[in-house]
C-alpha cells in the first residue's frame, strides 16, 4: 500500500488558505510578509520531492499550481511526476501538457484505489477541502507540516469540522527555528 502524506505551511491556529498569494484572501502570502525566511526550516519541501513518486491535489490546487509549477526550478522534480487531481468538474481539456502525466479522480473512493497500487509516496498538496475529505475518509498516513506562528482567524483549514472520533497521531520529526516557524512530522496511528 502507497503512503499518502499531506504536507501544508499551516498557521498555529489551522489556516492553510493562500500561504503564497493566491488571490481572494485577506492575509493572502502569510508565509513570507510576516516570518523571516530561514532556509533550514524548508529542507522537508526539498526531500518531500525526492522521496515522493506521484502528486495528488484538488481541482483549486491544480489549477493554481499548473500554470505555474511547470516552468518553476524550485519545483523541477514534480514536472515529470505522476499527477492525480481529484475533480468532479474537470475534464482532460482543462489539463496542461507541459507538466507530466495527470490523471482525473473522480472520488475519494478512486483514491482509495491508487494508494492500493505499487508505487512509492503520493504527496498531497494544497487542497484544503480535499485534505479535509481524506482525513475524515481515514486515507492520509503521515502529516508534513511546517507551522508558522501566526494567528490569521477566517480562512481555510487544514482539518475538517466534522463530528468524528479522535484520531491518534505520533510525532516522527519535529524542529523549531529561530523564526518561530516548527517542523511537526506525524504519522496517523491506526
Amino acid at each position: 500500500m502507497r503512503t499518502l502524506i499531506s504536507t501544508a505551511f499551516i498557521s498555529l491556529d489551522g489556516v492553510v488558505e493562500a500561504p503564497g498569494g493566491e488571490p481572494g484572501y485577506r492575509n493572502s502570502g502569510w508565509t513570507f510578509k510576516h516570518t523571516e525566511f530561514v532556509p533550514e526550516a524548508f529542507e522537508i519541501k526539498g526531500r518531500e520531492q525526492k522521496e515522493a513518486t506521484a502528486m495528488l491535489m484538488g481541482r483549486v490546487s491544480y489549477q493554481a499550481f499548473s500554470p505555474v509549477w511547470p516552468d518553476m526550478e524550485d519545483f523541477a522534480d514534480y514536472k515529470l511526476m505522476p499527477k492525480y487531481v481529484v475533480s468532479g468538474s474537470l475534464t482532460e481539456g482543462d489539463l496542461v501538457s507541459n507538466w507530466g502525466g495527470t490523471t482525473i479522480l473522480r472520488s475519494l473512493d478512486e483514491v482509495a484505489a491508487l494508494k492500493e497500487t505499487e508505487g512509492g509516496p503520493i504527496i498531497v498538496h494544497g487542497s484544503a477541502s480535499l485534505n479535509q475529505g481524506l482525513s475524515d475518509a481515514g486515507l492520509i498516513d503521515r502529516y508534513h507540516l511546517l507551522v508558522f506562528p501566526l494567528l490569521l482567524g477566517a480562512g481555510k483549514r487544514l482539518f475538517s469540522a466534522a463530528d468524528r472520533d479522535t484520531q491518534k497521531l505520533k510525532l516522527v520529526d519535529h524542529e523549531a527555528y529561530a523564526n518561530g516557524l516548527q517542523k511537526q512530522v506525524f504519522d496517523v496511528v491506526r
